[in-house]
């Protein structure tokens, strides 16, 4: 049977508590706080929960407590307090330093038995998740660690790296045409349709764990045939139709291949995202062939990129409290911005800037 260790420096309680629970467990018992910690730090693998009195000369409960804090042992043991008060500041200062539960005098023996057993089953239901969770890390920190060695051992792989190279050279190629389109409006039109340009690489562990997540194994060909944003450029336009008529342009050129198209400005995601996305297909020219390469290309204004870069951070940021009405809030800002960008987009019709 399971221990219980019951401390009470009138002998009258630990005996009454002794012969209600005697049945069900194996019970030991203490005359004060002292001996209580005498047996306490003798290790006691096997007990099962702590019945503790609060007032005892020398080493009182709250002593009792503190050390088992301190040591961590009210992590290991459930504590009952046994107390004739119903003092609610004392209720509280007991459950603030982790007891578990309460035992009022007089004992009422089917309350003593639920009380204990409750507080045993509901502590070790607790160890038990928090064994599961640790497993659960250990488990993400052993499969994060092998995805890193994969990803490591592929990028120093030639092929991979070509590839790598392949996908820098199409972010070129797509700045380049973006750059030349902006210098033809400037010289047009006495403006220019964005603001700037941002590109990323995905690293190698990100393409691990995209294929990891879409089923594939991690090879050259599954990156090229499965993932289509490796290369990505963000383009950073200052109103609404300066993104159309730029991704408009862009896709129009012979030698541009329009694969898919998601535009989430008409259409926004139910946070409130806004972006137009393009996969594209785009030739670059190697020492010996013309090769197509797959590149995504986002356009937002600026007040869209401010409002996802701001969500991204929110959203990988760990213990938030009160996230839905972080995300209430975060969809009123969207809509504030998505009204924002027509306002200003208007008055600059208004005053008739050249070109529009």
């Amino acid at each position: 049977m399971q221990k219980i260790l019951v401390v009470d420096d009138a002998e009258v309680n630990r005996e009454l508590l002794r012969n209600i629970l005697r049945n069900d467990y194996v019970v030991e018992m203490a005359e004060d706080g002292e001996k209580a910690l005498q047996i306490l730090r003798g290790g006691c693998p096997n007990l099962a929960a702590l019945l503790l009195d609060l007032h005892m000369p020398r080493v009182d409960g709250f002593a009792v407590i503190t050390e088992m804090k301190d040591k961590g042992w009210i992590n290991r043991v459930p504590v009952l307090i046994i107390s004739s008060e119903h003092a609610v500041e004392t209720e509280n200062k007991c459950l603030q330093m982790g007891v578990s539960d309460f035992i009022h005098k007089p004992f009422e023996a089917s309350v003593v038995r639920n009380r204990v057993k409750n507080a045993i089953e509901l502590f070790n239901y607790k160890r038990q998740l928090e064994q599961k969770v640790e497993e659960q890390a250990e488990t993400l920190k052993k499969q994060s660690l092998i995805i890193q060695m994969q990803a490591e051992r592929l990028s120093k792989a030639k092929p991979f790296n070509k590839l790598m190279m392949e996908y820098r050279s199409v972010i070129m190629e797509v700045e380049t045409k973006l750059k030349v389109l902006n210098a033809v409006f400037s010289e047009e039109y006495k403006r220019n349709p964005f603001e700037s340009i941002k590109s990323r690489l995905k690293t190698p562990d990100s393409i691990y764990k995209k294929l990891e997540k879409k089923g594939y194994s991690f090879t050259i060909e599954n990156i090229q045939d499965y993932i289509t944003d490796v290369a990505g450029v963000r383009v950073i336009c200052s109103f609404p139709d300066d993104i159309y008529r730029l991704a408009d342009l862009l896709t129009k050129q012979d030698d541009v291949i329009l694969l898919k198209k998601k535009d989430y400005i008409r259409e926004p995601k139910h946070n409130g995202y806004r972006s137009l996305h393009l996969i594209l297909s785009v030739p670059i020219f190697l020492a010996d062939e013309k090769k197509y390469v797959k590149v995504e290309v986002q356009f937002r204004t600026i007040a869209m990129d401010f409002w996802a870069s701001l969500e991204h951070k929110l959203k990988y940021k760990k213990d938030i409290d009160n996230t839905d009405e972080i995300e209430r809030q975060l969809k009123a800002c969207a809509d504030s911005i998505e009204e924002l960008d027509y306002q200003m987009q208007e008055i600059r019709d208004r005053i008739d800037i050249p070109g529009d």
